[in-house]
């Protein structure tokens, strides 16, 4: 890789550290598009955590990302010929201060993007096995017949027909040989690929399965290494398209039910969390479920500074870096803003924490409900969706491999991720997601508890990755003030910037906790491999040297890392924000 200047478009060799400068800030745009495609994820978990208050902390969310993206836009522009986002970039900053830290913004960046492969392909996999093998509905013809045909299987005294009514209170017997039988006529007509599992098992506070859905998201993992096997500018045009398909529809469905007075305005008040339900009053419970909600809310919105991971792909970085993280960032506050806003106008919080919009199967025929769209737009809608979630794999692929490909250009990571194949594609950390993500994929293929733990863990690292990079904003101002800067924030945003750090803290002490008790523990011990995986590169493959080229694009050496204009405000800085966490934590606890 060419540093120090911009190197012209050139066609990579096999095994050489190059990434091809292939494509402007509209190639990285696209890229970026499967983002909003991540408020499918957790629409329904967030709806059924914060209530009412549900749309708030999309729009509350997003505004943040938005706002926070100036300073990564910044430091970017410092940083021509890196490939990787801003971990990055502001590992650069840390590097000087900790050589601990600075890796361990790369990695908590790499372990917050790399499980969207899994968690998204359990989707897309749920999506098609309904496709192909669906559940069949009370009301389905198969299944009154077998009802039916049955009718005399379960007798008024018989001891189901006894629980049952114990748990329902004020219903007939009638009522529960009915439920009954029509429970059991579904599970004998369910085909049995539904239940079918070559291995389940668990581990700690998850569980594990090798059902149809893993095998289905193993696919679908593979296409998508296929497709970046190619390179970026490969992948940028295949998005593009897919974008599009998806982008608009989601455009559609934001907007038609609003026009045609769908909205139902009683959905949005009394605006209070979901645990409150004595005259809509904010209790610290139910404000631990609202920070519950912007905390892995930030997991989607803030995603969108993924634009910015192709530095060195870019044919003029100094204008294309700061076009690609703007206009996708307006694109990302425009979705998550109209989507859950007229989602939860529609669909009310009752059909918004329905099972199948918790676990995203269901959101296909949801959104053709909102539309009043026939059946056969229903099954347009679920192809959609499949493509929605592939285009988000995609960017998760393409964002994550070349994080781990410039962690280990730089030192950070270990040796063999820094290849390249003849297209400029870092097959080699490309691998390495697939591998990592088939075992987080069985997690996530499990339950809904395991795949919110998934995301929860996930989403410690990203904060922990952002409060890092906010803060690296105001030290590369200090330390490389004379770095030339293509694009320079307005010092209020950097300002911004670093109190939103901050409130990032609080939203992981609170937050965390509100989708697993073990979630916040998990997600530091996950964070904490990182000593283990930089000992082995800097200490053992490097003999405790850093590359000089890590720091070339700055005009330094590794001679210069001595020089730390920031004194200890940086160490402050940590301090502060380990205590917020606790403080948090320890404030602000789940409701009875």
């Amino acid at each position: 890789m060419t540093t120090g200047t911009v190197a012209a478009p050139a066609a990579a060799r096999s095994g050489s550290r190059e990434l091809v400068r292939a494509i402007d800030w509209t190639g990285a745009f696209w890229v970026a598009s499967g983002v909003p495609a991540l408020v499918l994820f957790s629409i329904g978990g967030i709806a059924g955590t914060a209530g009412k208050v549900a749309f708030v902390v999309w729009a509350l969310s997003m505004m943040m990302g938005f706002l926070q993206s100036f300073t990564y836009a910044e430091i970017a522009g410092l940083f021509p010929n890196k490939s990787g986002g801003a971990s990055i970039y502001g590992a650069a900053a840390w590097v000087r201060y900790s050589k601990i830290i600075a890796p361990l913004s790369v990695w908590c960046n790499w372990i917050a993007w790399s499980p969207v492969l899994s968690l998204g392909c359990s989707i897309a996999a749920a999506y098609i096995l309904n496709a192909l093998a669906p559940i069949p509905a009370a009301d389905h013809p198969a299944v009154i017949a077998w009802v039916q045909a049955h009718a005399s299987a379960i007798t008024a005294d018989s001891p189901r027909v006894m629980e049952w009514l114990a748990a329902h209170q004020g219903q007939t017997a009638q009522d529960a040989i009915a439920a009954l039988l029509s429970t059991d006529a579904i599970a004998a007509l369910t085909p049995a690929v539904r239940d079918w599992t070559l291995q389940t098992g668990t581990l700690g506070p998850v569980s594990y399965s090798l059902n149809s859905t893993f095998f289905i998201g193993a696919v679908l993992m593979l296409i998508t290494f296929a497709i970046q096997h190619r390179g970026i500018l490969s992948t940028a045009n295949v998005q593009k398209y897919i974008a599009l398909a998806v982008i608009i529809p989601m455009l559609i469905v934001g907007v038609v039910p609003i026009l045609t007075g769908q909205i139902n305005w009683s959905n949005y008040t009394p605006l209070a969390p979901i645990a409150d339900t004595v005259g809509g009053a904010w209790t610290n419970g139910g404000w631990t479920l609202v920070l519950g909600g912007m905390f892995i809310a930030a997991w989607s919105t803030y995603a969108f500074e993924t634009a910015i991971c192709y530095t060195s792909e870019f044919k003029n970085p100094h204008t294309d870096t700061f076009k690609a993280i703007l206009f996708s960032g307006l694109l990302c506050l425009l979705l998550f803003t109209l989507v859950p806003f007229t989602f939860q106008g529609v669909l009310g919080l009752e059909g918004m924490t329905a099972p199948a919009i918790v676990d995203g199967s269901g959101v296909a025929e949801a959104l053709a409900s909102m539309v009043h769209g026939p059946g056969w737009l229903t099954n347009v809608l679920v192809m959609l969706m499949i493509l929605a979630l592939m285009l988000s794999i995609m960017t998760a692929m393409a964002g994550s491999s070349r994080t781990l490909y410039q962690g280990s250009y730089d030192g950070w990571l270990p040796r063999y991720l820094s290849h390249v194949n003849e297209h400029g594609a870092p097959t080699r950390a490309m691998w390495t997601d697939l591998v990592v993500n088939l075992v987080v994929l069985a997690i996530a293929c499990a339950d809904a508890t395991s795949f919110f733990f998934i995301l929860a863990v996930s989403n410690v690292g990203y904060i922990i990755f952002n409060f890092l990079n906010l803060n690296s904003g105001w030290i590369h101002r200090i330390d490389n003030a004379s770095v030339p800067r293509p694009w320079r924030a307005p010092n209020w945003l950097l300002a911004i910037g670093v109190i939103f750090a901050f409130v990032n803290c609080v939203f992981l002490g609170a937050g965390a906790k509100v989708w697993n008790p073990w979630a916040l523990t998990a997600g530091v011990i996950t964070a904490a491999l990182i000593i283990p995986v930089f000992w082995f590169r800097h200490y053992v493959q490097d003999r405790g040297v850093f590359p000089d080229h890590m720091l070339e694009d700055l005009g330094l050496h590794a001679g210069d890392l001595d020089r730390r204009r920031a004194g200890a405000l940086p160490y402050v800085a940590l301090i502060v924000g380990v205590a917020v966490v606790l403080a948090a934590n320890w404030f602000f606890q789940m409701p009875a």
